[in-house]
């Protein structure tokens, strides 16, 4: 017998207890399975091998008993959260992948195969195994506060315990590519309980207050006949299925650069199938998928970066005591512009105290004000905020001409032009006008904080807080600390990150960091092998393989060579001739051309003339796979002299950010993991950044 215990598992107790249907109007009783995990509820639910063992031994008691029908909730707030996945990495061999996706299967379908109906109230999280488990049973209530999902996808798994099967008969491929597939590769995207209603996920929401007594009721009537839901056979809308799959394949396409990964092509495969499988012969193939993707290093990455982000959430290395920070009552932005907007919005919307911005005349504090306060209409119009709440955001932001309004500031941001002189004036000028302890801080991407805080009575109090582009969407926060950036000010920075929701890394004042030194530096090497004769079509598909987000010369249309020649400048001047100033880049700020590629008047992507027309005439071209090492290459070359000069304290450090400061796929388990299983971190550098195993598949 393969052994799949976990000795560390938390165990979810199904505990069972019958509830009396007449005072619902029907006369009989129903076996109501309650999972709890006897945490508090900060731990949710889960499913390792003797959780399903209990609620296996709660099914049996509810069969034998004298109930007319089976229901199964949770503890509050919580249905579950699905498979415990801390066990997925003690796995080693195939034979216990299989096992554990068996036992899922064994278990959750005799609900499904259930002679007394069976009943599923999800009263709050269910996510992958957690929905799973609902989708068994013959009916689905949810409550209004719930969030639901199939995250397997995201991590490089498929949903294994029945979701892939059931979900598209039940639904039909379109809504089920959504919810498997889509959902997951838009950063793991949760249903809110309208979308799954409206989707026929479940047959009934209810308020969260009586959602027992409601779902209680909603099964009574489903008893007595007086309700009835129907079901959809969508087996027989050939249109509809072979739509559903090209558009998931175009979103996988879209995502991963082209690269077909194994997690989202399997899912495809099975939810294809399920057409035409029986549940057996699906539940079958869903245990072969999960055994194959479990026993993959790209699911042992995936779980890697996944584990990493959660962890960085929660806490930042080398903070300050929280009790250092000093309140934040009122915050200043100086600028306007796009970026300066964008700060000023976050702050107001999560801080929800004062914010003014400032700019050189008025019609530019103007452009900004009616950008916040559209942006802030908007959120009305899809109904995040309600009009009294966007009513009050709107009377805690103004503007002046004048930064005599931030005298009464306590952390006052910049994102003004990339210029040291510019900033140095502007912080001089500031620290007439502040208290003491007011926080300065520069949204600065690639200059030295410490510079610009030369010649300060209190540089103490200056630190940078580097922001990603967009502002609301991208959670990276780099906090860079000076030689002088005391803890109160860094305690106060990474307090005001908290309020913002943001990841932070604390990282050492250094020449652009972490982000944009790794961008810069392999950016760089793309557009090097360009500038030598390579074709711009053969130099710019070279990472293709690894899934990116964007090819190289997409992200220089979003970064704009504007912003990329500039902060390669500043690495060149800083670092040395690793870091080349490509004459293309030069020529495309001279000529303003800002993108690479443009849209036809039919609506293609293609090449924009004027790049093209712009390009270096080298003569000594390299294939996609030498310019694809040459990049990898030189980033472990740079990650390596980061760690050795301190900028950040950790490999996983250099990891979170490019997870989150450049979208470095996820099933690649970050950067350096990636490095270390290709072997380039011990080519060019002696050795492995991480231990043998992390993001990789146990050594048998």
């Amino acid at each position: 017998m393969v052994n799949i215990t976990n000795p560390d598992e938390v165990i979810t107790q199904a505990l069972l207890r019958e509830v009396d249907l007449t005072p619902f109007g029907f006369k009989g009783s129903l076996a109501l399975i309650t999972l709890d995990n006897g945490m508090d509820h900060t731990r949710p639910n889960t499913f390792g091998p003797s959780s399903l063992e209990k609620l296996n031994e709660a099914i049996s008691a509810a069969q034998a008993s004298s109930a007319s029908a089976i229901a199964i909730t949770g503890k509050p707030f919580i249905f579950a959260a699905g498979a415990d996945l801390s066990a997925l990495a003690m796995l080693t061999e195939r034979e216990q992948a299989l096992a554990v996706g068996k036992l899922g299967h064994d278990v959750f379908r005799r609900l499904g195969e259930s002679k007394k109906p069976t009943f599923a109230f999800i009263n709050g999280l269910a996510l992958g195994g957690g929905l799973e488990v609902g989708l068994h049973c013959h009916f689905r209530t949810l409550a209004t506060t719930a969030f639901t999902g199939l995250p397997e996808v995201f991590l490089g798994l498929v949903p294994g315990w029945g979701g892939a099967t059931i979900l598209p008969k039940l639904i039909g491929p379109k809504n089920a590519v959504q919810v498997i597939m889509m959902n997951a590769l838009n950063n793991n995207t949760m249903m809110k309980s309208k979308d799954a209603l409206s989707l026929g996920v479940v047959d009934a929401v209810f308020e969260p207050a009586d959602f027992l007594e409601k779902s209680v009721a909603f099964a009574a009537q489903i008893l007595s006949g007086s309700k009835k839901i129907e079901r959809t056979d969508h087996t027989s809308d050939d249109q509809g299925w072979s739509t559903a799959l090209a558009t998931g394949k175009a979103a996988m396409a879209k995502k991963y650069g082209g690269a077909e990964l194994a997690s989202p092509m399997k899912a495809l495969e099975l939810i294809s199938a399920s057409r035409t499988n029986s549940l057996s012969e699906g539940f079958d193939a869903e245990d072969q998928a999960l055994a194959d993707l479990t026993m993959s290093d790209s699911l042992r990455a995936s779980l890697y970066s996944f584990n990493l982000i959660q962890k960085k959430r929660k806490k930042v290395e080398g903070a300050p005591k929280p009790a250092l920070a000093r309140k934040v009552t009122k915050v200043g932005v100086v600028g306007a512009g796009l970026m300066a907007s964008q700060l000023a919005l976050i702050i107001l919307r999560n801080l929800k105290v004062p914010v003014v911005i400032t700019d050189l005349d008025q019609e530019r504090v103007d452009k900004g004000l009616s950008y916040i306060n559209s942006e802030i209409a908007k959120l009305v119009e899809k109904r995040r905020l309600t009009p009294e709440a966007a009513g009050r955001l709107s009377s805690l932001i103004s503007g002046s001409t004048s930064k005599s309004v931030y005298a009464d500031c306590n952390f006052v941001i910049e994102a003004i032009f990339e210029e040291l002189s510019l900033k140095q004036k502007l912080f001089a000028e500031l620290e007439g006008i502040v208290s003491e302890e007011c926080v300065l801080a520069t949204n600065t991407s690639s200059l030295s904080v410490e510079k610009m805080s030369e010649g300060l009575k209190h540089p103490e109090r200056v630190i940078g807080f580097h922001f990603f582009n967009p502002v609301a969407v991208m959670p990276l926060l780099e906090v860079a600390r000076t030689t002088k950036s005391d803890d109160a000010t860094t305690a106060t920075a990474i307090s005001v990150g908290k309020e913002l929701k943001k990841t932070m890394v604390i990282v050492k004042d250094a020449p652009a960091f972490v982000v944009n030194r790794l961008l810069t530096r392999f950016m760089g090497e793309i557009t090097d092998a360009i500038d030598e004769g390579t074709p711009w079509d053969v130099a710019d598909v070279a990472m293709k393989p690894l899934g990116l987000p964007m090819t190289s010369l997409e992200l220089l249309g979003l970064v704009g060579p504007g912003v990329a020649l500039h902060v390669a400048q500043t690495l060149h001047h800083n670092l040395g001739d690793r870091y080349r100033i490509s004459p293309t880049m030069q020529r495309f700020v001279e000529k303003g051309v800002r993108t690479f590629y443009i849209k036809s008047e039919d609506g293609k992507v293609v090449p924009n003339p004027e790049a093209l027309a712009l390009l270096e005439k080298g003569t000594t071209p390299s294939t996609a796979e030498q310019v694809r090492l040459r990049a990898l290459k030189a980033l472990a070359s740079e990650a390596r002299m980061m760690l050795d000069e301190g900028v950040v304290s950790t490999p996983a450090e250099i990891d979170i950010c490019m997870l989150l400061g450049s979208g470095w796929p996820m099933h690649l388990g970050g950067i350096l993991p990636y490095l270390d299983r290709e072997g380039i971190s011990v080519e060019v550098t002696g050795k492995n950044f991480h231990p043998a195993g992390v993001a990789s598949l146990p050594a048998s």
